[in-house]
């Protein structure tokens, strides 16, 4: 069967991607995206930048918004964001968090004071200027403090989730994420679903916010292997989720297993996305 190559899920400098939007959108011209979306955490303020470069394809306005359920991380995609009042309100909010993502970056800071390692927070944030900050940046300045040999390294002794160095990032609840992103004329999908849980919870929670609005689930995710995108995608099926695809690519010094953006779907699946995204 036919594939078409996509990636609605991927990041750049606007958060905590190491390359620019328009480096992130040469990339998926490149590797010959025909449908594409920035997901930048709790901003879509590349996605200007990325439309200029790939005029002439689908591009949709969007991001990844950081949300909770039951006490778990829950980052939703908002595909296609539109204009008006709803938009506004969802801004308010992602400013918000980008806020407290700010203050998240001291405090982990703080943190690693408990091994006599200074990091200079206000140079971080310097360095990530208006982008939404996050724990990449961190990483980043590990290694180049010598602390850490690579940002993998960082995450693995410090900064992954439960890590000695984590510190919660500030988050919204998922139904209000889902009603922020419906009444700003986006889609809504569950990124990476087995960061919620065990799927008897995230089938819970998709299974009540569906009537909301969170109606797809992103079943082909660049570090799933075949087999978890398969049972994924039995799972979206079951539920009647539209099946989303994205790389997450971050750039190669935070991804290295993800060369960079660009998905495959089968042709019926993407025939099914663009009706259910009106591209």
């Amino acid at each position: 069967m036919t594939a078409v190559r996509l990636d609605l899920h991927c990041h750049s400098r606007h958060s905590d991607g190491t390359d620019t939007a328009a480096e992130v959108a040469r990339k998926a011209a490149a590797a010959g995206v025909a449908l594409f979306c920035l997901t930048d955490h709790d901003t879509d303020g590349g996605t200007s930048e990325a439309m200029a470069v790939l005029e002439g394809r689908s591009v949709l306005r969007g991001a990844e918004l950081s949300c909770s359920h039951a006490g778990r991380t829950v980052h939703l995609l908002l595909l296609g964001i539109g204009e008006g009042e709803g938009r506004a309100t969802l801004d308010a909010a992602m400013a918000q968090l980008r806020d407290g993502r700010r203050t998240r970056i001291h405090d982990i800071c703080e943190r690693f004071l408990r091994w006599n390692i200074r990091l200079d927070a206000k140079a971080i944030l310097a360095a990530a200027g208006d982008a939404a900050p996050g724990r990449p940046h961190i990483a980043r300045a590990l290694v180049q403090a010598g602390v850490c040999s690579s940002v993998k390294e960082a995450f693995d002794r410090f900064l992954k989730d439960g890590g000695p160095a984590d510190v919660k990032s500030p988050r919204i609840e998922v139904a209000e994420g889902v009603a922020l992103g419906r009444a700003a004329g986006a889609r809504v999908a569950l990124a990476h679903p087995h960061t919620v849980g065990h799927p008897h919870v995230v089938g819970e929670m998709c299974k009540r916010l569906k009537p909301s609005g969170l109606e797809g689930l992103e079943a082909v995710y660049g570090p799933y292997a075949a087999r978890v995108r398969a049972d994924w995608t039995a799972f979206a099926d079951d539920l009647g989720l539209v099946v989303t695809a994205g790389s997450d690519y971050h750039g190669a010094a935070v991804t290295p297993e993800i060369s960079g953006p660009g998905m495959d779907l089968d042709e019926t699946r993407a025939g099914r996305l663009r009706d259910w995204l009106g591209v």
